[in-house]
């Protein structure tokens, strides 16, 4: 049995958000399509003796139960585990409060890499059981599964690309397509989830994304035209709360996106360029203003 692992844990975006609207539990009707983009966090886990240890290069995360990726590792080793402990150290690059899924990606790597380090052996669905009842998005972020060695000791999952329905727990595959040129913002505040969701109104959208288009355009794999098709309803509510996000937007456009989105419930910003030389003058540009730009594309 290995005595550590590595695992590079994707962020995603949010290519389209729908919201149909209030279910009976309370939860929102949902149709998204995401995708996960080469912006990564590196979930290191060792075996211990006992209990669970988390401890990160970022001070913006907790080390406890409050921390997503702890809650993984308790709800695995309590169901599967023989006595014995783990330590985690989650080398965090994706920004926090973002949008971008960035506890349920380290939580996803988690339980991949628990699954590995211990020679579990678990089936795929009992690994989506577990990311299921952790978060809407974990089991988006273990879709690219089973892990695929990097590196001595480093592991990743395939990139994945979904529509998910429902409270997001039902998820439809999507074949396999590159965004090459992704110009990334976050800006210097966070949003809650939970409050964006609960300010929703569904009378406040004027646009709604055209999910059966978006398909069939993502399935034609041209970057322009996924870009152009690309709608996020949420945005009446952030951009509302924030208006520097309505801004980031219009900016990245002037700077030669093709179209820009909120990830999410925000408050990043991504465009999508037809040319690396224009993304490249675009992540200049915003370093002026922003601390975290990022040039990216699928993972």
């Amino acid at each position: 049995m290995d005595r550590e692992i590595i695992v590079e844990a994707p962020a995603k975006v949010n290519l389209t958000l729908d919201i149909l609207g209030k279910r009976p539990d309370g939860y929102h009707e949902l149709e998204t399509v995401m995708h996960q983009i080469t912006l990564t966090d590196r979930v290191h886990l060792f075996s211990n003796q006992h209990g669970i240890i988390l401890d990160t290069n970022s001070s913006d995360i907790p080390r406890d139960q409050n921390n997503l990726a702890y809650r993984a590792a308790e709800l695995a080793m309590g169901k599967y585990g023989r006595g014995e402990g783990i330590s985690i150290f989650i080398e965090k690059n994706i920004p926090v409060g973002a949008g971008l899924a960035g506890g349920s990606t380290d939580a996803a790597a988690v339980l991949l890499g628990l699954d590995h380090l211990m020679d579990w052996h678990l089936s795929r669905e009992s690994l989506l059981e577990m990311g299921a009842a952790l978060g809407s998005d974990v089991p988006f972020c273990m879709l690219g599964m089973p892990l695929q060695k990097k590196a001595d000791n480093c592991f990743a999952v395939a990139g994945a690309t979904a529509l998910a329905q429902g409270r997001g727990e039902i998820m439809s595959p999507l074949p396999k397509q590159i965004i090459r040129h992704i110009v990334l913002v976050k800006p210097p505040f966070q949003m809650s989830t939970a409050e964006v969701y609960r300010a929703f109104r569904l009378e406040g959208v004027l646009e709604h994304p055209d999910t059966g288009v978006f398909l069939e355009t993502w399935a034609g794999g041209d970057n322009s035209d996924i870009a152009r098709r690309m709608v996020n309803v949420l945005e009446t509510v952030s951009v509302a709360q924030k208006p520097e996000i309505g801004q980031l937007k219009q900016r990245l456009v002037q700077l030669g996106a093709v179209q820009a989105l909120m990830s999410g419930s925000g408050p990043s910003v991504f465009g999508i360029f037809e040319t690396e030389d224009s993304a490249q003058a675009a992540v200049s540009a915003l370093k002026k203003d922003y601390r975290e730009v990022f040039l990216v594309s699928s993972y």
